[in-house]
């Protein structure tokens, strides 16, 4: 229809119908399925899906695009069974949905990938299409070249697994680089861990992940932030232990573990723990999800917290 398509905007529209049917087919989708999708472009997935589900909510921020969409569903069965939200996906609380299905805007994937993990009630699955690098770090392993903070935070919280290539001339514009399919199933119910506390540690372990922990704990700005969250925690402790002693009539004393000594580094703290839990001399290369639920453990256990 002669648009112009912003390509800066992650606007490129997949136009071959043989992908169309293979992402619908590896979607399983049912007949009493909602649907999320963002970045419907003109809407070549979108009417696909229309066809096989109760309902597809989509997200565009174009406002030409959405136009285009509403048109092409406009006097057919298919348009009350569309509901098209505009604006930022990232903004906005996202609605009650069976699956997502979705080509996105390759510059949004990675907020947008955690946004959906931490979306509740749980879905039961997302198809979605990134670009191919980004795809294949989702669902490296520990000891591979891509694995990263992105790829244990997601296998954290889902399964990740890579479906299919698709070649940048299946789409109009063609982007600059490959892309690839892949599905995320949430773990429902999630691991029992704070999340902004494993990720806090996990963020300070990858950003030298080559690094032996013991090396990449001695920065300077991770000191003072542990040291900061760890009198935090001591002052809370003796708060509580002392209102605790009030309620019981007891003598009024704090949990002598919980004082923090004149002398006290927490740089020494630091370097205990990870020697305590046989991790000093590991890198964060070759550490999988256990690995780090148990140096989390071992930290906690000694007061010192990552939020």
């Amino acid at each position: 229809s002669g648009i112009l398509f912003n390509t800066a905007a992650g606007q490129h529209i997949l136009k071959n119908p043989l992908v169309v049917n293979s992402i619908i087919e590896k979607a399983a989708l049912r007949r009493t399925d909602v649907i999320l999708e963002v970045g419907p472009g003109t809407g070549n997935l979108t009417v696909k899906m229309l066809e096989k589900v109760k309902k597809v909510i989509a997200c565009e921020i174009d406002p030409r695009l959405v136009g285009e969409l509403q048109k092409r569903v406009q006097g057919t069965c298919l348009a009350n069974k569309l509901e098209i939200k505009v604006g930022d996906v990232l903004k906005t609380e996202l609605p009650f949905f069976d699956a997502c299905v979705a080509n996105l805007p390759y510059q949004i994937s990675s907020p947008f990938v955690f946004k959906l993990l931490l979306h509740r009630p749980f879905f039961r699955c997302a198809i979605l299409m990134f670009q191919r690098e980004f795809a294949l770090r989702l669902v490296a392993k520990p000891g591979t070249k891509l694995y990263c903070r992105l790829s244990i935070n997601t296998q954290l919280l889902a399964r990740v697994d890579h479906l299919m290539k698709v070649g940048k001339n299946n789409f109009r514009p063609p982007p600059k680089v490959e892309s690839s399919v892949v599905r995320i199933e949430p773990k429902n119910p999630p691991p029992p861990i704070n999340f902004q506390e494993w990720d806090g540690l996990v963020r300070i372990a990858f950003v030298r992940k080559n690094k032996t922990l013991s090396a990449a704990f001695k920065s300077s700005a991770v000191e003072q932030l542990l040291d900061h969250n760890y009198r935090i925690h001591c002052s809370l402790h003796n708060t509580v232990s002392t209102i605790f002693n009030i309620l019981n009539s007891v003598s009024m004393y704090c949990d002598l573990n919980s004082e923090i000594p004149e002398n006290f580094k927490i740089a020494e703290k630091i370097q205990t723990v990870l020697k305590n839990t046989g991790y000093s001399d590991k890198r964060a290369r070759s550490m999988d999800i256990d690995d780090f639920i148990r140096l989390l453990h071992g930290f906690n256990s000694e007061g010192i917290h990552f939020s």
